[in-house]
């Protein structure tokens, strides 16, 4: 049996439980409505909770009851129904609503020109897709075209879609396990940075002159012919990377001949206090992917950014999606870049990430049940353990405090099974990212009391 780790099982005791105690019966109604109308799959349908409203952090169901979303799939960084966002999308849809593939647009141009500026380095030749497991299959395409190679090198526990080349190079059961096979030839694997969980057995980055980097140029230099290594600059789990990993890689794939490929569709647009969260790390990637946030939580967009050198797929057709210069998405995603640079969010999540980060670490770091506390920016986590000597996983109590949390006004994502991860948008006010704080910590100490 599959164990699904990449949020709340849907199909647990504690699930149930919930959905027992919902006595509103327009709310009951539609989630049975939805139960029945849609396709079931894990983590997902049947749903969690209805919503009937969503601005700002907040989401509102149809009871009229209130959460902080501090998950929101990381599409809100701006929050939900930015008033400018809602203003000048309604203009745009006014002004041009559509534009066929094969015409361009003014905006969409200017969309890409200022992704290219805004990425480091040569990254300024771009390509638009609806999704980001989309983009993530554009970017393999342009290495397999730009090396003459076909095989990748990613990381077990990785997530860069559910399509089945995405699902090949990501890590997760759940997405490429049993009827997601077979899958895509040459899709080779490694254990992923992590130094609370290290793969390879070692007590922390200062004793293992980091191994996890050096297998990276191990398979690399064994395979020899590698288009790319794909993968998340900081895992959304969240894990942070130990100093110096991405350097190692980066200069690993330049010894070999892989181009490296930053998933940024989660973490990109300032989320962990930097513009790009490789930023953190002092390397450029010669590929870059980003999406959810992009479309400013309204509409859906995602975008490749490439090395200009790499514009080599000009005889073949590596997207051909019928939005690929959609104006309006377009506009979405410009006026919220306008917005994250015109009210200083990346530095705010900085600001606020910092400070949450410490208070978790002083309200929880020496609490019998909590294994590691970590993140970056605005995308920090709390890891629940049986026992901090053993480091033994606790996907039970996660789900409790969960489950405990909701009932308190406040929902997220839970990763790995037993992380409670926290992704507030960077909008969010100082007093509400407290009160938030507040209680999951009260949760935490009342379900392991």
């Amino acid at each position: 049996m599959v164990q699904h780790t990449e949020g709340e099982a849907n199909t647990s005791e504690a699930r149930a439980e919930w959905a027992a105690r919902e006595d509103h019966g327009p709310t009951r109604d539609l989630l049975n409505r939805d139960a029945e109308a849609f396709l079931h799959q894990s983590l997902s349908s049947p749903c969690v909770a209805t919503i009937a409203r969503a601005e700002g952090i907040w989401i509102e169901d149809t009871a009229g009851r209130r959460f902080m979303d501090f998950h929101g799939n990381s599409v809100h960084h701006i929050g939900y129904g930015h008033p400018r966002l809602v203003e000048a999308v309604k203009a745009q849809m006014d002004a041009l609503p559509f534009s066929p593939r094969r015409f361009t647009n003014a905006v969409s141009v200017e969309l890409a020109e200022r992704l290219g500026k805004l990425a480091p380095g040569d990254l300024s030749k771009v390509l638009f897709t609806t999704g980001g497991s989309d983009a993530n299959e554009v970017a393999l395409k342009i290495a397999r075209a730009a090396t003459g190679r076909f095989k990748t090198l990613s990381f077990w526990d990785a997530f860069h879609g559910a399509g089945f080349g995405s699902a090949s190079v990501g890590g997760e059961a759940t997405f490429r396990s049993h009827i997601a096979g077979p899958l895509m030839p040459g899709t080779e694997h490694v254990a992923p940075f992590h130094c609370y969980r290290c793969a390879y057995g070692h007590p922390g980055p200062e004793a293992c002159g980091l191994a996890c980097a050096k297998m990276v140029e191990y398979v690399l230099a064994r395979e020899g012919d590698v288009a790319a290594v794909i993968a998340e600059p900081m895992r959304a789990v969240p894990v942070v990377p130990p100093p110096g990993y991405w350097r190692a890689v980066r200069e690993a794939c330049n010894r070999h001949g892989a181009l490296l490929i930053m998933d940024e569709i989660p973490t990109g647009l300032g989320k962990t206090g930097r513009m790009f969260a490789f930023d953190h790390d002092g390397i450029v990637p010669d590929i870059v992917t980003l999406g959810k946030a992009l479309g400013g939580g309204m509409l859906p967009l995602a975008a490749v950014i490439a090395r200009r050198d790499l514009d080599v797929c000009g005889e073949f057709a590596i997207g051909h999606y019928t939005h690929e210069k959609n104006p309006v998405t377009a506009r979405a995603a410009l006026t919220t870049l306008d917005i994250i640079e015109d009210e200083g969010l990346v530095e705010r999540a900085d600001k606020l990430g910092r400070a949450a980060m410490d208070r978790l670490h002083e309200s929880l770091g020496g609490h019998a049940r909590v294994g590691d506390i970590r993140g970056r920016g605005l995308m920090f986590g709390v890891e629940m353990v049986k026992d901090r000597d053993t480091r033994e996983t606790d996907h039970a109590t996660a789900e409790k405090i969960y489950y405990a949390c909701l009932e308190r006004g406040l929902s997220f994502k839970i990763s790995a099974g037993s992380v409670l991860t926290l992704s507030p948008p960077l909008t969010i006010p100082e007093d509400d990212l407290d009160r938030a704080l507040s209680i999951v910590e009260d949760a935490i100490r009342e379900v392991t009391a």
